[in-house]
């Protein structure tokens, strides 16, 4: 069943990035809300795990092929099974600091991060403007260039789609 993505447009970023995950792999769409990158990313082939904790917000992805809808709440302590892995990961404005450094214990060799969110500045242009939301400069590359290989990182203000703040990276697991 081919469905149109009706929740907006996926970011460019993922957009540009996805063709690094091994083609057909497990992706992880973590915090992903109504689906915009989850459905995208299943239409091009991809095996996705939509996790949120909304029912509501993924119900519309019900039923849709390659899409695994997984109903948690992460900042609960809830986690997916102790033993998957992916062969890429996609983070799309959400941030909860204790869940970063799990994101590469859970990639498989080779696997892609791919991630984007507000950061420090952000709210200026309106919400997320609580700190504990906004990655500070550099955040992400201090944290993953231990950990992983780094493809690609940028970070500083936007215009589109609206006026924000951002930071993205997109990391491999060797």
């Amino acid at each position: 069943m081919k469905h149109q993505c009706l929740t907006g447009e996926p970011s460019p970023w993922v957009v540009k990035h996805l063709p690094l995950i091994r083609k057909g792999g497990r992706v992880l769409d973590l915090a992903c809300g109504s689906g915009r990158h989850a459905i995208w990313i299943a239409q091009q082939g991809y095996q996705v795990d939509a996790v949120d904790r909304d029912v509501q917000a993924v119900s519309g992805m019900v039923g849709m092929d390659n899409i695994n809808i997984i109903v948690l709440d992460l900042e609960a302590g809830e986690w997916l099974r102790p033993d998957q892995r992916y062969d890429g990961i996609v983070v799309s404005r959400y941030l909860y600091r204790p869940l970063l450094p799990i994101l590469p214990e859970i990639l498989n060799p080779g696997g892609v991060l791919i991630y984007e969110t507000f950061m420090e500045g952000n709210g200026r242009f309106g919400k997320p403007s609580n700190p504990d939301f906004l990655l500070l400069h550099d955040e992400l590359l201090a944290l993953y260039s231990p950990l992983l290989s780094i493809y690609a990182f940028e970070q500083g203000g936007e215009s589109k789609p609206k006026p924000a703040v951002m930071q993205r990276i997109c990391a491999k697991n060797l």
